[in-house]
């Protein structure tokens, strides 16, 4: 079910029912004494300085920029909104809905904040009007715009927030269609120095045979689902998407479906867990000098007929495809324009782009609730903020389910913490299902970095009391690797922690062989069944109970595969209780991995002090991949159990008393600066 769009009776009707205390009118809509008759006047009405001039020209445009200043004979002066009409002042909701369905050419003025209901509620908007926030902090919460064929809308120095449904985060639930604007079958539309966060469904979406559409100098962060382009099987729309900032934006940034002319160009890209750009269907685009920063598939062009040209982009921290199909249209034929110089653009526009003197000021303190208690309802909008904060946050999760991937990106201030608001681990449940080998709509899977549900990849992290989940079915839909904890980053603390999963549930890695990464694991439970503690990370585990699925086979699974690189600490289980269903002798503790057949890495592992239960086998360690286990220092130490076997078996080679003293978690994690998470 799409959500409606509302009339201005039949909006008006739903307020005259609303709750007083849910909604309080405040002043009527005023016509103000003079109107502006030059977008030079608009900017002076909107009380906003023009700022500083760019190579493109000033931040703040007294005219339509790309493609909606394109002048067209239905308008010759390109998208100029309500200009020289009527300018109406708004400060409430009933206001709001009345002033942006009037007839002729209207300035409305937004001050302030501005709560729509119903909730999720997207008001019409009439041909021939601006829609501008005054000064600074006029805001649209709860709800949105929907341009249905109309021509000429300008919307500027505006935030729109909050009409997030929680729990939603995939945005398909029947309730939630809550986009920020929705343009469908209009030309000339001009949005630009807005911020969008939060919001339900797209912040942005351009439909139906929308042309002369420019997207500018606009903030988009903490959202799953961005900016959408398409809907539509002609091959008609013209859009230009200039000095923006995504910032955490999960994919379609933007996806862009059956475009005629779509240029990208000066816009910054921060954090881009599946996508960034895409060409879908025929579309033919331009992106040019853009950044592109930690994220994966920056430039995609998904279909046979898609066309991208790529031009002078810089990719950082990048996995995955950066699509060049060769050239597809030249912008300077339509308008002029000029792009930033790259080592000038992130300063330029995580400075200037959004509303009038925006500032985000993420609390050091950051609750997350699905009940509407919290600062936020999802913890993926928690972590974003806490990111782009210049101060480490705590970040408090109320008891709940949380659907979502959820991604630190390299950067966070160090001393990050996310924990569960209660103690108990079990009261938050961070769960998604994605697997290594789920294939993505555009071609490809999601590999390990990407099918994570979540992913730490900065350093001086922590993570207390909470599950983290990959529910991903195998018994529907066959083995495959499937992560509930990626980390990557340096000094990673877990304490009591839940990681849930089957195969491949933790994987600990560092950015690169040459970097050296350590994570200390304390208090916490661990399940799976094959390699589900691994990867290259120096980590050591304290007080954890390691339990093995039953998956009724004779070979019931892996513990652990470390890939530890040469000369470097891998994996200590020190006072670790093994625990399992499965039969006795099923489950090994672990086999040496060799990434590529990588003949470098030295993989270690070492199980001190633990009780093991009858589960595991003797040998308890495997070959794997052609490496054998005798090949890699993979060791016991003082263990208890019946899984433990007599300390001479064949197959369970032991630390000597020597190399016992050189195998504890201060050996392993001290390093030169002292790192001592447990004390």
């Amino acid at each position: 079910m799409i959500m409606p769009s509302v009339s201005r009776r039949q909006f008006a009707a739903a307020l005259g029912v609303a709750s007083a205390t849910t909604l309080v009118p405040l002043a009527p809509a005023t016509a103000a004494p003079t109107s502006p008759s030059t977008g030079s006047e608009v900017l002076t009405t909107m009380r906003v300085p023009p700022g500083r001039g760019t190579e493109d020209g000033p931040v703040w445009s007294p005219q339509a920029t790309g493609f909606a200043g394109v002048s067209t004979p239905d308008a010759p002066d390109g998208a100029i909104g309500g200009l020289g009409g009527d300018v109406v002042v708004v400060q409430d909701a009933q206001a709001l809905a009345e002033a942006v369905l009037r007839d002729g050419p209207t300035v409305v003025l937004v001050e302030g904040t501005v709560t729509i209901e119903p909730f999720g509620t997207t008001l019409k908007v009439s041909a021939d009007t601006s829609i501008l926030g005054v000064s600074r902090g006029a805001e649209i919460v709860g709800g949105g715009f929907h341009l249905d064929r109309v021509a000429n809308v300008v919307i500027r120095n505006l935030t729109f927030r909050d009409s997030y449904v929680p729990g939603d985060w995939d945005g398909k639930s029947d309730d939630n269609d809550n986009d920020g604007v929705r343009v469908d079958t209009s030309h000339h539309v001009w949005i630009d120095h807005c911020e969008f966060m939060r919001l339900g469904d797209g912040t942005v979406d351009v439909r139906k045979d929308s042309t002369n559409v420019t997207i500018s100098w606009c903030v988009f962060r903490d959202h799953n689902k961005t900016v959408g382009v398409g809907w539509t099987e002609n091959v008609l729309t013209t859009i230009t998407l200039h000095h923006n900032w995504f910032s955490n934006t999960y994919q379609r940034n933007a996806s862009i479906d059956n475009v005629a002319a779509g240029h990208v160009y000066s816009c910054v890209f921060q954090g881009q867990g599946q996508s960034g750009t895409m060409s879908r269907g025929a579309s033919q685009l331009v992106v040019e000098s853009c950044l592109y920063e930690n994220g994966e598939d920056a430039i995609v062009a998904k279909d046979p007929q898609s066309r991208v040209d790529s031009r002078g982009n810089r990719f950082t921290s990048i996995r995955g495809r950066k699509d060049h199909t060769g050239p597809t249209f030249e912008p300077s034929d339509h308008y002029s324009y000029a792009a930033e110089p790259l080592d000038d653009l992130t300063g330029i526009v995580t400075k200037h782009a959004g509303p009038h003197a925006r500032r985000e000021r993420a609390a050091r303190r950051i609750r997350v609730a699905l009940d509407g208690t919290g600062d936020v309802a999802s913890i993926g909008a928690a972590v974003g903020a806490a990111w782009r904060s210049a101060a480490p946050a705590e970040i408090v999760v109320a008891p709940g389910t949380y659907r979502e991937i959820v991604r630190i990106w390299p950067g966070a201030p160090a001393g990050l913490v996310l924990r569960g608001e209660t103690g108990v681990a079990e009261d938050v449940r961070l769960t998604y299902d994605l697997s290594a080998g789920t294939e993505k709509f555009y071609g490809g899977d999601f590999g390990a970095t990407g099918a994570a549900t979540l992913a730490v990849l900065a350093d001086d992290v922590t993570l207390r009391d909470l599950t983290v989940e990959n529910g991903y079915d195998e018994a529907a839909h066959g083995g495959s690797q499937a992560q509930a904890l990626r980390t990557v980053g340096d000094r990673i603390l877990l304490d009591g922690v839940r990681l849930l999963g089957n195969q491949d549930t933790f994987l600990a890695e560092t950015p690169s062989k040459d970097h050296a990464g350590r994570v200390y694991v304390t208090g916490s439970f661990l399940e799976g069944d094959v390699d589900f503690i691994y990867g290259r990370a120096t980590m050591v585990l304290e007080d954890c109970e390691i339990s093995s699925f039953d998956r009724g086979e004779e070979n019931n699974g892996y513990v652990c595969a470390p890939s530890t690189a040469g000369g470097e600490r891998g994996l200590l289980f020190v006072n670790c209780r093994f625990t399992s269903a499965a039969a006795p002798g099923t489950v090994h503790l672990g086999r040496p991995w060799h990434p590529s057949s990588d003949p470098e890495v030295e993989p270690a592992a070492v199980v001190r002090d633990s009780h093991l239960g009858a589960h595991i086998r003797t040998p308890a360690w495997s070959d794997m991949g052609g490496w054998p286990w005798q090949d890699d220092f993979l060791r016991e130490y003082g263990n208890t159990g019946p899984g433990a076997g007599p300390g001479d078996a064949e197959g369970r080679p032991q630390l000597t008393e020597q190399e016992a003293a050189n195998h504890t978690r201060e050996t392993y994690l001290l390093g030169a600066d002292d790192w001592a998470p447990w004390a």
